[in-house]
């Protein structure tokens, strides 16, 4: 199936929603357990919490769309703690489209999309390690390991990984 990548808007949520929900579970699961990714996917990705990133000023919020259903979606936005950088906060493919890709379509849209940054910066699971292979095709590299992924006392740790952005 062929995606395009495009602007996401109020009326893709549920469909984004039901992917995160399909993708998460597919994805982690098997790392943390059905109870704990229904526990992330309610604080992290309720149609509420989709609805804010996708308004959010300053931030970019793209689906890969087909015309009949929603493939992937990312999520990028400036990351205030460090200048001239860029936070990709999600980027999600749904278990059918992966090795399609669909994810590098996607973070080739949100890389272009902050021309005044120098650098993006993803926090992965440290368990993930087809996530943490896929970005490390994309350029990124590995500059920090962190205990707390998501929030205080999640007791997930992650990869904190970086690429320079193309000026």
């Amino acid at each position: 199936m062929v995606y395009f990548v495009r602007t996401a808007g109020p009326k893709d949520v549920d469909q984004v929603h039901k992917l995160l929900i399909e993708t998460f579970h597919s994805t982690y699961d098997g790392i943390y357990g059905a109870e704990t990714v229904e526990k992330l996917l309610q604080s992290w990705n309720s149609p509420a919490a989709i609805t804010e990133r996708i308004g959010r000023k300053g931030g970019e919020y793209v689906v890969a769309d087909s015309g009949r259903d929603i493939g992937g979606m990312g999520f990028a936005a400036p990351y205030a703690k460090m200048d001239k950088t860029v936070m990709l906060h999600q980027l999600y493919v749904k278990p059918s489209a992966q090795g399609d890709g669909v994810g590098r379509d996607i973070f080739a849209e949100l890389e272009t999309c902050f021309p005044d940054a120098e650098i993006m910066r993803v926090e992965v699971a440290l368990q993930n390690e087809r996530a943490i292979s896929f970005y490390s095709r994309l350029g990124f590299v590995e500059v920090d390991r962190m205990e707390e992924f998501g929030g205080p006392n999640s007791g997930l740790p992650a990869v904190v990984m970086e690429k320079r952005l193309p000026q």
